[in-house]
């Protein structure tokens, strides 16, 4: 008996019509952006083997990850992610390519959500890879990148609707040293990145508890307070009072202020519990938002150690955009209207090949051609469509009526 044959699986869902028009303005306007940086796109396989993602450091857990096997029994993974594969392709292909590397994608990536949340298995990704610079410029670029993104969201709705947006930026190495120093084990390593992530004070306080009161327990109880403007660095200053910390707060504190004159009317947010899952990160954190949705639209930073997983020890920095994300703040603002055919074709019965000549060349001008299939009304057909012009085709006659739309 078939039961799923009219549904979608959860977490994924049909794109229709004016949906599809928001994405493609979404992945129009990034590519511009990317390529008008000098970024040129690669495309990676949607079916990777699964030890693109099961590396030393195990980067995704494994019940997120979709998984197939092959016609020869090896295990497959549905990409849940761009930056691993793209990290594999510049480590082989690419390989003796002069660095640095700018490359950018526009695919999906498929990854399962803890009993889902309301959150989507497949979500369509835009983003870019900087491979194979440590430079403060590198995390520049990419940064300008992501504001390009979120500034330009209004640029394609009419009268150029203000979208409000912010960025955080934060540096995981903080975290990673308070981690570093606690005798803990990584299970509970793990819970306290989770509950830091989510800002849940309470069971954060309570997993804390369990690890005995000294300096570092206070201090991860602080992590997640410490966001706001320049003030955080002050306040963190204080908390931390540790050389190696203090380092990477300046260093933070630096890429603030040259941020905050790249775009200085928006607004750029410090937040020092920005410790994401997907832990190949290994210095800078950076997440985007965009009025109108609860969750990040951008994120990214900086992965050093990745590309060494694959056998090539380069520094890389990136970010991705969700492009659902970012059409669905677009069309909370303006929902675009299909735009009709320029010219409707009507061919008699026995003149269908002459129709599809006329249309041809039309086509060739760079106009939109439509057929009319199913009545010898044209006119009323192209009128109740939009369309201002129809070519009845009849015999060896040709005729052309402008149709008041």
């Amino acid at each position: 008996m078939r039961r799923y044959d009219l549904i979608t699986p959860e977490g994924t869902r049909d794109y229709l019509y004016e949906e599809c028009a928001l994405k493609r303005i979404v992945e129009n306007r990034t590519r511009q952006i990317f390529k008008s940086m000098g970024y040129t796109r690669v495309i990676t396989p949607g079916l990777e083997f699964f030890d693109v993602f099961n590396l030393n450091s195990r980067y995704f857990p494994q019940e997120q990850l979709c998984k197939l096997t092959d016609n020869k029994g090896r295990l497959t993974v549905m990409r849940p992610d761009s930056t691993m594969p793209i990290a594999r392709v510049a480590a082989t292909r690419l390989r003796d390519a002069r660095l640095p590397l700018r490359l950018y994608y526009t695919q999906p990536v498929y990854r399962f959500a803890p009993s889902l949340k309301g959150r989507s298995t497949e979500v369509n990704q835009t983003g870019i890879e900087l491979i194979g610079s440590a430079a403060r410029m590198a995390d520049v670029e990419v940064i300008s990148a992501a504001l390009s993104v979120l500034t330009s969201v209004g640029k394609d709705i009419p009268a150029h609707t203000a979208v409000q947006c912010s960025l955080e930026l934060g540096d995981i190495r903080i975290f990673r040293e308070l981690m570093h120093r606690l005798n803990a084990t990584p299970a509970q390593k793990e819970e306290l990145r989770s509950l830091i992530e989510a800002k849940n004070y309470p069971a954060l306080n309570d997993a804390l508890d369990r690890l005995g009161d000294h300096r570092i327990t206070r201090a991860l109880r602080r992590l997640p307070t410490l966001f706001g403007g320049e003030e955080v660095f002050e306040r963190a200053a204080e908390e931390f009072q540790d050389a190696r910390i203090q380092s990477v707060l300046d260093e933070l504190r630096t890429l603030y202020h040259t941020v905050k004159n790249l775009c200085p009317e928006t607004d750029v947010i410090v937040d020092l519990g920005l410790v994401n899952r997907t832990d190949y990160y290994t210095g800078l954190v950076i997440k985007g938002y965009l009025e109108g949705y609860g969750e990040e639209v951008i994120s990214g930073g900086r992965y050093d150690k990745l590309m060494s997983e694959f056998g090539y020890d380069v520094p890389a920095v990136g970010m991705a955009v969700n492009v659902d994300a970012v059409a669905n703040v677009i069309g909370r603002k303006h929902t675009p209207h299909p735009v009709p055919a320029d010219v409707l074709v009507y061919a008699a019965p026995g003149c269908e090949a002459e129709a599809v000549r006329q249309a041809e060349a039309l086509r060739a001008q760079g106009l939109c051609v439509e057929y009319a299939l199913d009545t010898e009304d044209a006119a009323a057909c192209a009128k109740s469509r939009g369309i201002a012009k129809v070519i009845l085709i009849d015999g060896n006659e040709v005729k052309e009526v402008a149709v008041n739309v």
